[in-house]
């Protein structure tokens, strides 16, 4: 970290504006998976011990003006829960009440606003947005690194305003991320899966500046294997991304780094619990069939190269994992992941929601709350709300 964080600040009686990633799910206004809420306790609690009056603040969903549905009450309640101590709910994110409402907080006191994307400023960053927001308060902190790569009013204007500084969340993010690029302990191995190529090209070109190999599963391993020459019937595939694929393949074998395609996938002819499933090898996939997950042999085979590895890092499922039949791959590759002697580093929402279906959630070292914003700084991009914190 080369920017000041809560710790480098006097934040004792002091309003502190935090910007939190609760973009959590909801089922009927009940939160399901409380992890973003619970790796913010840390910032939370360390304000809350020196007295500061804590205003939290967040986005949920994608909501096109205010939507009842995508209020942070059923987040206020839960975040109350885990702390055994109130949080206010503010019904507004900026206006007299929200600054009555402060007034009232003691000091250690919580108040969380509203959806910020109730509001159209927020996305667009507008200046007078983010100057109402930054009369709230006298010291922002941002640790919604799962945001950071948005330059939003909550995540950048407000550094305009008044000291702006890291949290404990987003430290721990860009020292864990940025070890892996500097000086990990190798072998280090990429695991990349998911459907798309195009969603993970800058990080493909970076990790073959530093990794020792590179595992790829998923519905983009199916573009790859076409650039070898496969015929892959009805696999996913991205036709514009053939030649990158291509590229890819070259500089690696220029490089002596290998990449691991699977040799034999699970296919089926549509993406169904009840589709009827078979093993076929890769050359071999019938027209009209679609590979959804990666065979018994790859599976071997990633799990050998998982077993050397002394640093891990994982994005991306190795196929249809919400389906069962189509979820063995993801399993076992999580699995080996979870038990390995090496450091494991999971990004991307896919992954954690894996590693969450399969109890291994716990049995890994870190686990980012950011899947974009992970990606991003991997590949070296600077990201606009660390870029505006005060530096040290």
């Amino acid at each position: 970290m080369d920017k000041k964080t809560v710790r480098d600040i006097d934040v004792s009686g002091k309003r502190v504006l935090v910007r939190v990633d609760f973009n959590v799910p909801l089922r009927e206004g009940v939160v399901t998976d409380d992890s973003r809420i619970r790796a913010a306790l840390p910032t939370i609690e360390y304000l809350v011990e020196r007295g500061a009056k804590v205003i939290l603040m967040s986005h949920l969903g994608r909501p096109k003006g205010v939507d009842d549905a995508l209020r942070l009450d059923a987040v206020a309640q839960e975040l109350a829960d885990m702390l055994d101590k109130q949080v206010e709910k503010a019904d507004t994110t900026v206006g007299d009440d929200v600054v009555e409402a402060i007034d009232r907080l003691g000091p250690g006191g919580i108040l969380l606003l509203e959806n910020l994307r109730f509001n159209e400023g927020e996305k667009k960053n507008d200046p007078e947005f983010a100057s109402r927001l930054g009369q709230l308060a006298d010291v922002y902190v941002n640790d919604a690194f799962g945001a950071s790569h948005r330059a939003h009013a909550s995540i950048v204007g407000l550094s305009k305003h008044m000291p702006a500084v890291a949290g404990l969340l987003l430290e721990k993010e860009i020292d864990t991320l940025t070890a892996i690029l500097k000086d990990p302990d190798r072998p280090l191995i990429a695991i990349l899966g998911g459907s798309k190529v195009s969603d993970k090209i800058g990080v493909i070109e970076k990790f073959l500046d530093i990794v020792n190999a590179l595992v790829i599963g998923g519905g983009m391993c199916f573009t790859f294997l076409k650039a070898k020459g496969y015929d892959i019937g009805n696999s996913l595939l991205e036709e514009d991304k053939l030649d990158f694929c291509r590229r890819i393949i070259e500089r690696a074998a220029q490089k002596d780094i290998p990449i691991y395609l699977p040799s034999d996938v699970v296919i089926a002819k549509e993406i169904s619990p009840d589709a009827e499933a078979r093993i076929a090898h890769v050359d071999a996939i019938p027209d009209g069939w679609m590979g959804l997950d990666i065979g018994p042999d790859s599976i071997a085979a990633y799990r050998g190269v998982i077993g050397k590895s002394r640093t891990l890092f994982w994005n991306g499922p190795m196929g249809v994992f919400e389906i069962e039949q189509f979820s063995r791959g993801t399993e076992e590759i999580a699995s080996a992941i979870a038990n390995s002697v090496a450091t494991s580093i999971i990004g991307g929402g896919d992954s954690i929601a894996a590693l969450k279906k399969f109890h291994l959630e716990n049995k890994v070292t870190f686990v980012s709350t950011g899947g974009g914003a992970s990606l991003e700084l991997l590949e070296g991009k600077v990201l606009p709300g660390y870029e505006a914190l005060m530096d040290k």
